[in-house]
């Protein structure tokens, strides 16, 4: 395995992805997308921070990718959607630099209420810049946080702490959550018009971009601050530098912006009541330390295992119930392309998860199902990319969780539909991986060996014919699985030590008394 590692990724995290066994490749940002496209022809994984960003034209050759690791919270750096399509993991990092973007905020805040900048580079300059640096305590002043996740929140008990009165708005919490927790939730409307200082601390999304527009932020109290060392793209940069000029707002302070770097002349760096860093929230050598490990167990865990922590674009799922469904993945994946071959172009797929269910993750098994029945089709289908790769091709996915296991601790059951045919297929993994029906028929095989499907006439001697016919060719009958559908016709399934080629299976084929055969 391969990782490429971007932007200056913590030594920590590289040295476990060595101790996995994995080649680790160290570069500069790489920030042309051809260039990315051309680094990522051969690699497993990419580790990124800010400067290195993952549009979708630097994934059209990447075949080998499995994982994009953002080395910290945000990942708008990263085409997710482009990735997803390609079956490509994204992952990030969001716990390990909580403490360090707080900080910095709560740092922000202090800086804009006694001008601490203005003072140092006057003082530098060989002034004694005093007056008009009058500056405000912050007890008792009015905290609006936008945002009330890991960082939002523990921005919000840090300026508790000091005596400010702290109300939020978050709107990925829903309504009912107001007055559930210490901060009260506030609509975006009411905590502008109520707060003395606005902090924002939320991803950039296509709904949250420019949240604090001119509107928005000429609705704020007359002399208010705002900071925003959450992301770029969420004030409208142009209308803050306009409206502190007229005096609405009384300053601002800003760690991340919508072009990074700041380009030289932009016009927010002439302004003395902006307070700008360039984006150190995560800055922390603490910070940069864990969310490089953090990072690295996670891609490392996820590729030896199966578990998903930190992913964005697949449910999460546990080392422990990585170990529980562990055993599952090869019958599934089996599954997937038995499936395919008896029904090549299907519309529908129901999936039952009979008898105990209730410890059992299912959503990376029937991620993993379906990727294995389309795979065979075309593209790269993965468990990421399964489920929308399903809608665009037509394939209809229901799944059911209990129900009568048929004496079996759990029993999955496949009923998968075409256009001209409906196959069913029971399987568990008691007494190993094996399907235990087909289409009702009780016949036993293991789906991951060389099985042919036999549909024959129910009558004396088909055993020993398709037999001498396979021994002639040289095929060893490993099992025989026999069972009579009831309608003058039985099923077989027969498993043998080696594939059967072409002209074998055409001369079983056209053995009396065969109906249908087909190899999986």
């Amino acid at each position: 395995m391969k990782v490429l590692a971007c932007d200056g990724i913590h030594e920590d995290g590289l040295a476990l992805f060595r101790d996995a066994g994995w080649e680790v490749v160290v570069s500069d940002p790489i920030k042309e997308p051809a260039a990315l496209a051309a680094a990522l022809k051969d690699v497993d994984a990419i580790l990124v921070r800010s400067a290195t960003k993952v549009p979708a034209e630097a994934l059209t050759d990447a075949a080998q990718l499995r994982v994009i690791g953002r080395a910290g919270a945000g990942v708008d750096t990263i085409d997710v959607d482009a990735a997803t399509q390609r079956g490509i993991a994204v992952m990030n990092a969001p716990d390990g630099n909580t403490l360090a973007a707080a900080e910095h905020a709560i740092s922000l805040l202090f800086a804009l209420a006694r001008h601490i900048p203005r003072a140092d580079a006057g003082m530098k300059a060989g002034q004694w810049p005093k007056a008009g640096l009058t500056g405000f305590e912050l007890e008792g002043k009015k905290l609006g946080v936008i945002g009330l996740g890991r960082i939002g929140g523990t921005v919000a008990r840090k300026a508790q702490g000091i005596g400010m009165e702290v109300a939020a708005h978050d709107p990925f919490l829903p309504a009912a959550a107001a007055g559930k927790g210490s901060v009260p939730l506030k609509t975006l409307d009411e905590l502008l018009a109520w707060a003395d200082v606005v902090t924002l601390h939320i991803p950039r999304t296509k709904e949250t971009t420019n949240l604090l527009s001119e509107t928005s932020m000429r609705s704020m109290k007359k002399g208010a601050y705002l900071i925003n060392a959450a992301r770029g793209g969420l004030v409208d940069e142009a209308a803050l530098l306009a409206l502190i000029e007229e005096g609405h707002i009384a300053g601002a302070a800003l760690d991340t912006f919508v072009t990074e770097p700041l380009p030289a002349d932009s016009a927010l760096r002439g302004n003395a009541k902006l307070i700008l860093t360039p984006h150190l929230g995560a800055s922390t050598s603490e910070a940069q330390q864990a969310v490089s490990t953090i990072l690295a167990r996670q891609i490392i865990d996820f590729v030896a295992t199966g578990a998903v922590a930190g992913c964005v674009n697949l449910p999460p799922l546990t080392a422990e119930a990585a170990r529980e469904v562990g055993p599952w993945i090869p019958l599934m994946s089996s599954l997937g392309r038995l499936a395919a071959r008896l029904v090549p172009a299907p519309t529908r797929l129901d999936i039952t998860y009979a008898g105990r269910t209730e410890a059992l993750d299912t959503r990376p098994l029937s991620r993993l199902l379906v990727a294995a029945l389309l795979g065979t089709a075309s593209g790269r289908v993965t468990p990421v990319n399964a489920l929308q790769e399903a809608a665009a091709r037509g394939l209809v996915v229901s799944e059911t969780l209990g129900g009568d296991g048929d004496g079996f601790d759990r029993l999955l059951k496949l009923r998968v539909v075409g256009e001209d045919r409906t196959r069913e297929i029971e399987a568990t993994l008691h007494r190993g991986p094996r399907v235990v029906r087909l289409d009702g028929v009780e016949i036993e095989f293991d789906p991951q060996a060389h099985v042919l499907l036999l549909r024959n006439e129910d009558r004396p001697g088909m055993i020993g014919v398709v037999g001498s016919t396979l021994g002639a060719a040289g095929v060893n009958i490993v099992n025989f699985a026999l069972g009579a559908a009831g309608d003058g016709q039985a099923r077989a399934a027969i498993t043998v030590d080696r594939p059967v080629n072409d002209e074998q299976l055409a001369a079983l084929r056209a053995t009396p008394g065969i109906l249908s055969l087909a190899q999986v």
